[in-house]
């Protein structure tokens, strides 16, 4: 039992499998392969990528810009945390000192960001028809607040400027026993004083805006006046005087503050003097002030108006300010400084603060300091004037060049920022490279920004006029700006990465050399208070430039290096490197701002004049046509600016009116056009077999239009300007206009259209058009308009519905068949149908008065009433059919009352009336045949017209947007439109019997009643006429040959059912009455030719059978074609549809006995009256006039 235990355990029991790895290894390899696979594949997708993309390089579209790539970090920690040394009072001072710097800095951006543009943009986006009445004051009134806010930040600079002058003036006190603070010989705080140089700028800016700035005094003034109405009569305003006190007092406050330029002056003329600082009178500080403008002005001078320059000139605006405040405080004047800065014009004879603000530092020191005027001769002065006209002249006549060395210079630039910027190399030699390269660019920019500013301002406030060349070379500067922005942005990545890497080497730098210069005071054993310092500053320097490189710790660092370079602990080597090692670093840190700042165009606002120019020359040239986004980047960079306005409702109207400008500029001088270039180029090939003026492109200097269909789209606010789809739109358009105007010229606008897409490579649509077959006719809309021409024009075919042209000086006749009509309607749309039917009713009306006439003549009537006597009363005589013999008797008769010119009877133009109206009635019935077969055409796309699906509720149930649920429901309408006119075709002969029937019945148009007994003369008058013209198509002149014109036999039909007559007229038995008269006439010649031998007159009744055949056949077609025609209007009822009306008539007059009295209408009594035809309000026609009628 044990041993079978055993074997049942060694069936489930496995051995342990042998594992040598080889699993292992080859899932490795399969990984291996797989991951390289994967990773060759991402690569080849990111070329692909990049190869599809439309820009160069991994940045995004600088138009967008949907993300902005900010590399610099900010300052999270404060001043009080970055300034920590182990000497208490150097930390409070450096403190102190950085405080009133960063207050400084933050008061300068908020009079840029805040304030110049609300000024400067005040008054503009005026409609061109002016302001309306008080719209000046209400402007003005919504710029208070701005005003005040202005006010408040005037007295804050005021205050800051007295704090920095009281804590200078306090650590560099005068006299022997003074207590000082800090040791500060040799020391030098220069960067306190640029910012305090960039905080008067601002003021001075202020000044200049308002000086410039007509409008806005205008409307002050204006505003006052207002204020004075309100104040004599304020109850009649709904204001309290209370109130208007103050507010007077708040407006005189900011007149003499503000608004009267006086903002610099009355800065630098507070009192800086008070209990615990003297500063007027300290003497040292009055030194140190000067000694520290004499550097600056140093620094600024070697650099202004060359190549190397970045914003040394607004510096230089601060340096002036500076000199001013110097001179109101301590009343020294240093001719020395005086003479440097007056010299500055020959460098820069002029300096652009803002927007189109130009500031003369020459006129601005002479100003500040009118006794310095006495001391100038009137030669320096003169001088001045002197080169600033040479120097715009020069400037002038140089640009183009200047432009074009520019322009090699910048493109230089860009293949390197391009190409050599290997990301794999970081080798310090690279990284300096790097630092280089994209400070050149920054200069570069900078250089082209003065220029450009420069020169278009000069010539705007000098009134020179500017040559079209200087223009031209001043908006290729303006696209060079652009370009390296675009170049910085498109290497964005690049930058990034690299600007770290550049600033923790420079930092590397300057720390060794600060390292270096520590060692030496530490290992000097002599201990001072002075050593202290500058050991407490360099510890401070060293700190704040480990760290990255904030605004904050560079300024702190700056400081903490002006104490520390007092004992002069550093080598002169190793000074210079240090200082420009920091320059270095500030200007890779700023990198971006400056580069920013350097290509930012708003200045262009004020000059956008030029812009016309430019499209129209580039318009001319056709050549680096791509260079329009630069142009349109730079447009869009005066929005921003506007943005700040305050004196409109809204900044939008402002941005509303520049966006119209610009585009309409666009559109006059590119877009209209190149689309009519294009059109016209396009006409001149496909019409190229006919003598057209030489087109050789060597002689006539043809230009390419292709390459403006290239321009990929340009944003330009929140939309693209797409100039590829504009002309393609345009080209769509005109084509289809065209087309619908002359329908015949379809196929040479197809081919245009062709050639459009294989020259110009666009996208064109197709027109849907109905293109016109051969024998193309008239446009329903044609025939509409001239329904009495084409009545009497047209004849008409019953059998084939087609109408035929009755005469033509042509080898050719026109027709129109129902495929025209169909083709018209889906041209013009169903809607004209209606209005057809509503002019064959105006038409008729005319027609039938004419009718009416005739019929109440009393040589007519008599006769009418003659015949229908005899009829009656012979009947039986006659076997109850009219005798051939009277309508023959009737015809001869009426020729008798007289012919026209053209020897016609009144039969003749009765029968010609007639058959105009049943023409006028087959049109009808082909509008409406021509309608059901557009609508089948249309139609056929719907797969079940029995169940047709709601789109509508469709969308709504898978709650899609409300643009879709409109759509669907403006679907619906169409397919439930189609169906209904596919269904029913409207009834329009229904219509037209309705609306003349009841007038024609009743009592006073008796003279009507007799209408059917007048058939068989006209008839026989028709069948005559109508052999004739047939016969007239064997000859050679076939004026007046026709073979068909069954208008006759429709006008007939239609007038009998409008009188009721078609039984009164069966009763005739007329068509009978022929038929025997023909065949008796035949039998007779026939016996006739038997009996008699002669051979010429066996021709002649062989001639006779003939003829009676001809007129028996007519006969017949005419009969046939009245019973096809008496079918459209429900003339032969059947059985059961009579019965109806029987029992309908019983019911009436049942109806009429039960009334005491019979209702009487002047209208007609229809079930459908002409308004059901749209818009047709037509009145029924007129009753006939008493007297007869004359022909």
């Amino acid at each position: 039992g044990g041993s079978n235990m055993e074997g049942m355990e060694g069936q489930d029991w496995q051995f342990d499998k042998f594992d040598d790895g080889s699993i292992k290894i080859v899932g490795e390899v399969q990984l291996k392969k797989y991951g390289k696979f994967l990773e060759d594949y991402a690569t080849q997708l990111k070329e692909i990528e990049d190869a599809l993309d439309d820009t160069i390089g991994d940045s995004w579209d600088f138009t967008l810009d949907p993300i902005s790539l900010q590399y610099l970090p900010y300052e999270q920690t404060t001043l009080l945390q970055l300034v920590k040394t182990d000497n208490k009072i150097f930390n409070k001072v450096i403190t102190v000192l950085a405080s009133l710097c960063c207050e400084m800095n933050a008061l300068k951006y908020e009079a840029e960001n805040k304030f110049y543009n609300a000024m400067l943009f005040y008054g503009e986006g005026e409609p061109e028809e002016g302001l309306q009445e008080g719209e000046a004051q209400i402007q003005m009134g919504r710029m208070m607040s701005m005003f005040q806010d202005l006010h408040c930040f005037i007295f804050r600079s005021y205050e800051v400027v007295r704090s920095v002058m009281h804590q200078m003036a306090s650590l560099h006190v005068s006299g022997r026993n003074t207590p000082k603070v800090i040791d500060v010989t040799d020391t030098h705080f220069q960067t306190v004083y640029e910012h305090l140089g960039d905080l008067l700028t601002c003021l001075i800016t202020l000044d200049e805006i308002i000086e410039n700035h007509a409008t806005l005094k205008d409307h002050w003034t204006l505003y006052k006046r207002m204020l004075k109405s309100v104040r004599h009569n304020p109850s009649r305003f709904g204001i309290s005087e209370d109130k208007l006190r103050p507010f007077e007092k708040l407006m005189m406050t900011l007149e003499g503050q503000v608004l009267d330029g006086m903002i610099f002056q009355n800065c630098v003329e507070q009192l800086y003097d008070d209990s615990r600082v003297h500063v007027s009178k300290n003497a040292v500080f009055a030194e140190e002030f000067a000694l520290n403008i004499r550097t600056y002005l140093g620094q600024i001078e070697t650099r202004i108006g060359e190549n190397n320059e970045v914003d040394q000139r607004l510096k230089f605006v601060g340096v002036c300010g500076l000199y001013i405040l110097h001179f109101q405080i301590f009343r020294i004047i240093d001719k020395k400084i005086f003479k440097s800065l007056w010299d500055i014009y020959k460098k820069v004879p002029a300096v652009n603060l803002i927007g189109n603000i130009l500031w003369l530092p020459n006129e601005f020191l002479l100003t500040k300091l009118p006794h310095m005027a006495k001391a100038l001769d009137k030669k320096a002065r003169q001088a001045v004037l002197t080169h600033r006209q040479t120097w715009l002249q020069t400037k002038s006549q140089n640009l183009t060049r200047d432009a074009q060395i520019m322009y090699l210079q910048v493109s230089a630039w860009m293949v390197k920022m391009e190409s050599n910027l290997s990301k794999a190399s970081t080798l310090i030699e690279d990284l300096n490279n790097r630092c280089t390269l994209f400070i050149q660019g920054m200069l570069y920019a900078c250089t082209i920004s003065h220029n450009v500013r420069t020169t278009m301002n000069m010539h705007f406030s000098m009134q020179k006029p500017m040559t079209k060349s200087s223009v031209l070379a001043l908006c290729k500067l303006i696209e060079l700006l652009k370009a390296i922005e675009m170049t910085f942005h498109r290497r964005s990545m690049l930058v990034a990465e690299s600007v770290n890497h550049i600033l923790q080497h420079l930092s590397f730098i300057a720390l060794t050399i600060i390292q270096a210069a520590k060692k030496r005071v530490i290992s000097d054993k002599k201990y001072s208070e002075r050593r202290l310092d500058v050991l407490s500053a360099l510890v401070l320097a060293e700190t704040t430039l480990n760290g990255p490189g904030t605004k904050e710790r560079r300024l702190i660092a700056n400081l903490a290096l002006s104490v520390a370079t007092k004992m002069k602990i550093f080598k002169e080597d190793e000074l210079s490197s240090l200082q420009a090692t920091l320059k270095k670093l500030e200007a890779t840190v700023e990198l971006r701002e400056q580069v920013r700042n350097a290509c930012d165009c708003s200045f262009l606002y004020w000059h956008r004049v030029i812009f016309p120019i430019y499209l129209a020359d580039m318009y001319e040239t056709a050549v680096d046509t791509h260079k329009l986004h630069y142009m349109f980047s730079a447009l869009r960079d005066c929005v921003p600016p506007m943005l700040a306005t305050k004196h409109m409702e809204s900044p939008q109207l402002l941005l509303d009116a520049y966006d119209k400008e610009v585009m309409h500029n666009l559109k006059e001088h590119l877009l209209v056009p190149l689309c009519r270039d294009i059109e016209t180029d396009l006409r001149l090939h496909i019409h190229s077999h006919l003598q057209l003026d030489d087109r050789n492109p060597f002689k006539v200097g043809l230009k390419d239009l292709s390459h403006f269909l290239k321009i990929t789209p340009i944003r330009f606010f929140d939309r693209f300007i797409n100039i590829k789809a504009y002309v393609e739109h345009y080209l769509d358009k005109t084509f289809y206009n065209l087309t619908t105007v002359a329908l015949h010229d379809w196929k040479t606008y197809g081919e245009m259209r062709n050639l459009a897409v294989q020259k110009y490579k666009l996208n064109m649509m197709e027109s849907h058009l109905p293109s016109q077959t051969l024998e193309q006719g008239l446009d329903v809309l044609e025939i509409m308009r001239n329904i009495h021409v084409f009545v009497s024009k047209y004849l008409y075919n019953l059998n084939n519905q087609i109408f035929i042209e009755k005469s033509s000086n042509n080898k050719h006749l026109n027709t129109i068949n129902i495929r025209h009509i169909a083709n018209s309607i889906r041209t013009h749309g169903t809607g004209i149908m209606n209005t057809t039917v509503n002019f064959t009713y105006q038409f008729l009306r005319k027609k039938f008065f004419i009718f009416s006439q005739f019929m109440y003549d009393e040589h007519i009537k008599s006769r009418l009433i003659k015949d229908w006597k005899f009829f009656k009363e012979n009947h039986q005589k006659t076997d109850q059919k009219y005798p051939f013999e009277r309508a023959h008797k009737f015809n001869t008769g009426i020729r008798k009352l007289g012919l026209t010119p053209d020897g016609q009877s009144y039969l003749d133009q009765f029968r010609q009336l007639i058959s105009q109206m049943g023409n006028a009635m087959g049109y009808v019935r082909m509008i409406r045949s021509g309608g059901l077969h557009c609508c089948s055409n249309a139609i056929r796309f719907i797969p079940d017209l029995e169940d047709i699906v709601t789109f509508e509720e469709l969308c709504k149930e898978e709650n899609l947007s409300i643009e879709c649920q409109k759509a669907a429901k403006t679907l619906d309408d169409v397919i439930s439109n189609l169906s209904k006119n596919f269904a029913e075709g409207t009834e329009y002969f229904k219509m037209l019997v309705d609306v003349f029937a009841p007038e024609f019945r009743k009592s006073q148009n008796m003279h009507l009643r007799n209408f059917f007994a007048i058939l068989p003369p006209l008839t026989l008058n028709y069948v005559e006429y109508s052999i004739s013209c047939k016969e007239k198509l064997n000859k050679k002149n076939k004026v007046g040959a026709a073979f068909t014109d069954d208008g006759f036999a429709m006008g007939l039909a239609y007038i009998l059912k409008l009188l009721d007559q078609y039984q009164k007229f069966d009763s005739l038995h007329w068509f009978q009455s022929v038929r025997d008269k023909y065949a008796k006439d035949k039998q007779q010649a026939i016996q006739q030719a038997q009996s008699k031998s002669d051979d010429k007159l066996q021709e002649t009744l062989n001639l006779t059978v003939k003829r009676l055949d001809v007129y028996k056949q007519e006969f017949d077609l005419l009969n046939y074609s009245l019973s096809s025609a008496r079918i459209f209007f429900r003339a032969d009822k059947t059985a059961a549809e009579e019965k109806e009306d029987s029992k309908a008539k019983e019911k009436a007059e049942k109806d009429k006995d039960q009334a005491q009295a019979p209702a009487t209408s002047d209208t007609p009594t229809s079930t459908e009256t002409p308004t059901a035809v749209e818009g047709a309000g037509a009145p029924p026609p007129p009753p006939p006039p008493p007297p007869p009628m004359a022909f």
